[in-house]
């Protein structure tokens, strides 16, 4: 019988403040940070407390995702690789090849495809494929029900929390706008999952921003969220919920983009905020998963 595995990749954040150096360079293509940008983010950090659990919470996810596919039948396991800390992703490929296993299921932490995200995974993950491994990316779920059914109960149980009628933004990490000169499916699957969860959630009062841009000198796509919450307070809103659909799990970009600053932009523009929680490892979250992990694993076991 072949052998089987599922690979879950995720972006993956520094252990310790002494690791940001390291870590930024990495995602610098090897390029140190010049001091003032280091110390920026190593401030970030520090205002949530230090280095976020996403790695925590990314294994935590693995390991119940194991259980929960053992429970279906599936006795597989499951491994995780990080884009800029380690185990690369690269790395857990090549161990996955080597202990014999022959196929692995593949699932990025990140539900919209894009040039500039899932694709960059795969393509870690294809240039560290030794022949006689085959690798099955499941390449977007943006539209997965199970998914959407979770964000939007989410988002629901957010709304009636913070009383009255508060417009609801949307948020994802942005990307250079020269994605779209190559039809990068991107900003149209972010307005799909915009579009279905306010649907589901009965939210008629809706926008969409994105956040996180880089500090590359070149066009980032936009709404910024910044500029987005204090066009809301313009038009007189007074409350704003807000829910990143882009990601999955706590970490930088949502404890300190959106908690710290898009909290300030709110209030300092009269505003109350909320932010529906993220999908972590909540049970609901591990079933939307085995769901689209198992059709693959029965898909590969049928082609015996």
């Amino acid at each position: 019988m072949t052998r089987e595995a599922v690979l879950l990749m995720a972006y993956g954040t520094p252990e310790r403040l002494d690791d940001v150096e390291t870590y930024y360079t990495h995602i610098r293509r090897g390029s140190p940070p010049p001091a003032e940008l280091l110390e920026e983010l190593v401030e970030r950090y520090r205002a949530v407390g230090g280095p976020t659990a996403l790695n925590r919470i990314t294994r935590e996810q693995a390991a119940a995702l194991e259980a929960e596919l053992a429970r279906r039948g599936h006795a597989v396991p499951v491994r995780v690789g990080f884009k800029h800390h380690p185990p690369f992703i690269g790395e857990v490929v090549k161990e996955l090849a080597a202990e014999g296993f022959e196929r692995a299921v593949a699932l990025v932490l990140a539900p919209h495809y894009s040039l500039r995200s899932v694709a960059e995974y795969e393509r870690y993950a294809e240039d560290a494929r030794p022949p006689g491994l085959e690798i099955d990316l499941i390449r977007s779920w943006h539209d997965h029900p199970p998914f959407l059914d979770l964000l939007a109960a989410r988002l629901a149980a957010t709304r009636a929390a913070a009383g009255g009628d508060p417009v609801v933004l949307f948020t994802a990490h942005s990307v250079p706008a020269r994605v779209l000169e190559s039809g990068d499916p991107y900003p149209d699957q972010l307005r799909e999952t915009s579009e279905a969860v306010a649907a589901l959630a009965g939210v008629e009062r809706w926008e969409f921003a994105y956040q996180s841009a880089g500090r590359t000198g070149e066009e980032w796509l936009g709404p910024d969220v910044l500029d987005a919450v204090a066009e809301l307070a313009a038009r007189g809103e007074r409350a704003v919920v807000l829910q990143a659909i882009g990601f999955v799990s706590d970490h930088l970009e949502v404890l300190y983009d959106l908690d710290v600053e898009a909290r300030q932009a709110a209030e300092s523009n009269g505003m109350t905020y909320a932010r529906a929680a993220m999908p972590n490892t909540d049970r609901e979250f591990v079933d939307a998963l085995a769901d689209l992990v198992v059709p693959r694993l029965a898909v590969l076991l049928h082609r015996e």
